[in-house]
């Protein structure tokens, strides 16, 4: 049992840390300033899971990689095609709008979707693949999952408290600019990682 807290709480406090101002951390701002909080928040909780799930599965068993230059190429790419839906924006009726509202399915997909694609290689997989290799799997997944999602609650309530007071066109403009800034630095960390 000693393992498997020690293994819990150094993950937590590492992924905590190395998530802190990371692209997710400001991917989970955005989103919140667009959905509700719990559905962004489930969407990056269950992405989070699978990914450290994978990299604790190489760290601890295969001790092999991902390509993740052609991942970050695929992601950097979406992101693009995400910025430049934002920036055009979408006009609702009222009654689209309380159907937005009320459901959380098509915002756990999207977050949880672009939580997962621009994860995969990301130094917080790589530091949890690494946490891995010397500790148990099971604690350093939860750990690492739980740090992740900490770190990136902060940063849901941080998106909600910013989204009551700025006006809809500068979310849109702010949002669509973060989404472009996260495809091009995709694209060039892949690359880097392909070159």
């Amino acid at each position: 049992m000693n393992g498997f807290l020690a293994a819990l709480a150094l993950s937590f406090a590492v992924i905590f840390v190395a998530e802190l101002g990371d692209k997710s951390q400001l991917m989970a701002l955005t989103f919140a300033t667009r959905f509700r909080p719990v559905p962004v928040l489930i969407g990056i909780t269950v992405a989070t899971a699978l990914v450290h799930l994978v990299s604790v599965g190489i760290g601890y068993g295969l001790g092999a990689t991902l390509p993740t230059g052609w991942i970050s190429l695929i992601a950097g790419l979406a992101f693009l095609v995400f910025g430049a839906w934002t920036l055009r924006g979408d006009k609702l009726t009222d009654d689209e709008k309380n159907k937005a509202e009320r459901t959380t399915g098509s915002a756990v997909l999207a977050v949880g979707g672009a939580f997962f694609l621009a994860e995969l290689g990301d130094k917080t997989m790589l530091a949890t693949i690494t946490l891995a290799t010397q500790h148990g799997w099971f604690g350093t997944w939860l750990g690492s999952t739980l740090g992740m999602v900490a770190a990136d609650a902060l940063a849901i309530l941080v998106g909600r408290l910013l989204g009551r007071h700025l006006p809809e066109r500068v979310i849109r403009f702010g949002a669509a600019a973060l989404f472009a800034i996260f495809g091009i630095w995709l694209i060039v960390e892949a690359i880097i990682k392909l070159g």
